[in-house]
């Protein structure tokens, strides 16, 4: 008896050790430096992208990031590519931004930017940007659409703009 109640609890716990494996490691959040920015930012390829500059302690970013999520998914089969640059602290990375994705049950990618010196590279995402957030820039070097907000988006703005600007659905 005491060996059939065993063999249940072994299975539960090897299933639970391999889902949690495989939810943590889905949410890698590699750290960048500017150059990998740079190569975003002037990337030449027939893909559209769509960058998120966020934190997680920005309500408004917070918010946001759900149309993120639709957008990547409604535009699965385009190529369209959004990515969210988070702007917390490198430190706060594993205790404080992976937890927060896996929480909220973010699907898009995301990486984090290690430039704690905005002013070496806001000017070179949008000359216009003051450096707050949220703060969005849809860009297609091979077509010459550039797109920045300075604001809280939805997925109905974001889908209007791509729709309007660029992409045939």
């Amino acid at each position: 008896m005491k060996h059939s109640i065993r063999v249940p609890l072994i299975v539960v716990l090897v299933l639970t050790i391999f889902c949690y494996s495989f939810s943590a490691g889905k949410q890698n959040v590699p750290i960048v430096k500017i150059p990998w920015l740079d190569s975003m930012l002037h990337i030449q390829n027939d893909t559209t992208y769509v960058l998120n500059f966020w934190a997680t302690w920005c309500i408004p970013c917070v918010a946001e990031l759900p149309a993120f999520d639709s957008l990547q998914i409604a535009y699965s089969k385009q190529k369209v590519k959004v990515l969210l640059i988070s702007l917390d602290y490198v430190k706060k990375r594993t205790e404080q931004v992976i937890p927060f994705l896996t929480k909220e049950r973010i699907q898009a990618e995301v990486v984090l930017l290690n430039e704690p010196n905005a002013n070496a590279w806001i000017n070179s995402v949008d000359t216009n940007w003051s450096g707050a957030l949220p703060a969005t820039l849809l860009v297609n070097n091979n077509t010459s659409f550039r797109y920045f907000l300075e604001k809280e988006l939805n997925f109905e703005l974001l889908d209007s703009i791509l729709k309007t600007n660029f992409i045939n659905r």
